[in-house]
């Protein structure tokens, strides 16, 4: 390069003084309160979708079925409806004369009838069984084969309950209904199964001035230990004018058919308290 000594290194852009029409660089632009706008706009957004989330979430499926209502009814209410024609009110208060002699009451039942004397004995706890549950708490009994299983006692039996049977508070049921579905309840769960019946009596008729529905029978049937292979049973369901119908229950193994008697005498012998 000539004339290097002239020009020493570096010296190679402006020697002399800026020109003088260059434009002048922009102003710096304020970003400070437009980046605060943009931040409180951001989340201002942000809050009104998370708002709607939680509303659209919360919202019942509209394509879903609403819940059936619980039937709280009763067992017996379920199965057995008032019949339509059938007013709504209290059974009539016609008291036959109790028999004289001592007499098993129950009070919660709304009956009344005989006692016997030994082996018979009162009954002290609650028995319930079957579908219906039944809770028979009042009566007397006897054992007649005890631990026939090797726990177990086997039993003749008087006893008594109340079960509901009405809708709500009403006190007019179908007494024919349920009269049969007591039996067939007491049938299919307190006895050993199979079981052959032989019916003797099922029939609307009057108990003390009372309705009531009764069905007498014969059970036959076979368990491990047990020396009954038949029984005699009844049942009768009376209207006391109560939401719930009262029941009585007489039954007398094969093995002590000396006391048959007790079913047509208990039966006839229940009145009202």
């Amino acid at each position: 390069m000539p004339n290097a000594e002239r020009f020493p290194a570096g010296a190679v852009t402006r020697l002399g003084p800026p020109p003088s029409d260059l434009p002048p660089p922009p102003p710096d632009e304020p970003r400070g309160p437009r980046r605060r706008l943009w931040w409180f706009a951001g989340a201002a957004a942000l809050i009104v979708l998370t708002g709607l989330v939680a509303v659209v979430a919360s919202r019942p499926d509209l394509s879903r079925r609403p819940d059936a209502p619980t039937d709280a009814r009763p067992p017996l209410a379920r199965a057995c409806p008032p019949p339509p024609d059938v007013p709504n009110t209290a059974a009539p208060r016609t008291t036959a004369p109790a028999p004289a002699g001592t007499r098993t009451v129950d009070e919660v039942a709304g009956i009344s009838y005989p006692s016997y004397g030994p082996p018979w004995e009162t009954w002290n706890t609650v028995w319930n069984a079957g579908d219906l549950q039944v809770p028979y708490r009042v009566g007397q009994h006897f054992v007649t084969e005890p631990a026939y299983d090797g726990r177990s006692d086997y039993h003749a039996s008087v006893l008594s309950g109340a079960v509901p049977a009405a809708t709500n508070d009403a006190f007019t049921f179908d007494l024919e209904c349920v009269g049969r579905q007591v039996a067939a309840d007491a049938r299919a769960n307190y006895y050993p199964q199979p079981n052959e019946q032989e019916l003797i009596r099922d029939e609307r008729t009057v108990l003390g001035g009372r309705p009531a529905w009764v069905t007498v029978f014969r059970l036959r049937f076979s368990s491990p230990g047990l020396r009954a292979k038949s029984e005699l049973v009844a049942l009768a369901c009376v209207d006391v004018g109560k939401p719930t119908a009262a029941v009585l229950y007489v039954s007398v193994p094969e093995t002590h058919r000396q006391w048959d008697w007790v079913a047509n005498d208990a039966l006839a012998g229940m009145r009202p308290v």
